[in-house]
């Protein structure tokens, strides 16, 4: 597929690399990584100042109106410099779902003050059994008066620990699979009864396991429509594949790189090991699975706007592409590398783990492909 960035997209991408380059080699990403927050609260306020915080958002609500390109433009630059800094998830994941369901007043006091840095949020929506389904949603909301109680766990909530405000799924009404039925809910992360259990991810990312112990809100806390909720969270999740996929693809290209590079100057009887044409067909194999998933990611990116079953499809086939491609990569540049692709010194292992951690996120490559066959036997656009 063949593509081109505007030039304003251009210029995003160039701005975006060379403040990574300038201020995010290795060796800070892996003291950032081993901090207790995980990432750099200085470099968070750096991104808001570029705008890329804003990037996300419509003009209307003080955004600067970017759409998916934009988004995945960052994102890779990002993946290519495997930032810590939850972008993604405080942005994507947190800040586009208040933009679609909040009202003016929610939206207002939470988009201005997420857009410069001055609060993280975090969806805490997956849950033990829910396999990537965004209608699986066990967690209980019940009415007290005028007053929501709820009741439930939520499992690997990305920045869940650091988070200032949650977005909490929970079901009024319904099966545990139901569609209809859904609340989310605003929520202070510091009220009683939430119990958060933070810890760094394979990546040196963060999450969190958090309990809600029958946590009381008001009425005013609630987004959204429960009759749509899960259709507002499942479109929410697909830009959420589409911008971690860019991140991958990011990781990949390095991956590729490195690897490329490293046969170049390793001798082995005699001559570099690049000269080896078994090797240089693997190389060849990484190159072009990158070049594949890249296409795909373009694809994807275009018709989120569309909306609909083609959304659908387009990030369910995004997930299942980059997840064969960060595996397939993955492993070759450990095995060209040989010992030292798995050491802690080289950026080889870092990267591969990133791609592992985001292949699992968001529904495993076998629901994507089930999800993926359902979609195409509806036959909607």
């Amino acid at each position: 597929m063949e593509f081109e960035l505007s030039p304003e997209q251009q210029m995003l991408k160039d701005s975006v690399g060379k403040f990574l380059q300038q201020h995010y080699d290795f060796e800070t990403r892996r003291k950032l990584a081993n901090s207790e927050l995980g990432y750099s609260e200085h470099n968070w306020k750096a991104f808001a100042e570029l705008g890329w915080l804003s990037i996300p958002f419509a003009e209307e609500n003080e955004g600067f109106g970017g759409g998916m390109i934009d988004i995945i433009t960052i994102a890779e630059a990002l993946g290519k410099a495997l930032v810590t800094e939850p972008y993604v998830a405080d942005l994507v994941l947190g800040g586009r779902l208040i933009e679609m369901l909040g009202g003016a007043e929610q939206r207002q006091a939470i988009l201005p003050r997420l857009m410069a840095g001055d609060l993280q949020l975090a969806l805490a929506h997956s849950e033990r059994h829910s396999a990537g389904n965004p209608a699986c949603v066990s967690c209980r909301a019940e009415q007290a008066g005028d007053d929501y109680v709820i009741t439930g766990d939520k499992v690997m909530v990305l920045n869940g620990a650091s988070a200032s405000k949650l977005l909490v799924s929970a079901r009024t009404t319904g099966g545990e699979r139901d569609r209809a039925g859904i609340e989310v809910f605003v929520v202070d992360a510091d009220l009683p009864g939430i119990h958060r259990h933070g810890y760094p991810t394979l990546d040196g990312m963060r999450a969190a396991d958090i309990r809600f112990d029958r946590v009381r809100l008001p009425a005013t806390a609630r987004i959204g429509d429960p009759a749509s909720n899960a259709d507002v969270l499942e479109a929410v999740i697909d830009e959420a594949i589409v911008a971690f996929a860019a991140e991958a693809i990011g990781a990949m290209e390095v991956l590729t790189h490195d690897t490329v590079e490293y046969a170049k100057t390793r001798n082995q009887f005699g001559q570099p090991i690049g000269k080896f044409q078994a090797l240089q067909f693997r190389m060849v194999d990484m190159w072009l699975a990158h070049q594949k998933s890249l296409s795909t990611l373009y694809m994807a990116a275009l018709y989120q706007a569309e909306g609909g079953t083609i959304a659908k499809r387009s990030a369910s086939a995004l997930k299942v592409v980059v997840s064969k491609a960060s595996r397939f990569i993955g492993e070759q540049a450990v095995q060209i590398h040989a010992g030292i692709g798995t050491s802690d010194e080289l950026r080889v292992g870092h990267y591969f783990k990133r791609l592992l951690c985001i292949e699992a996120l968001l529904g495993s490559m076998d629901y994507h492909l089930d999800r993926y066959a359902m979609l195409m036997e509806d036959g909607s656009p």
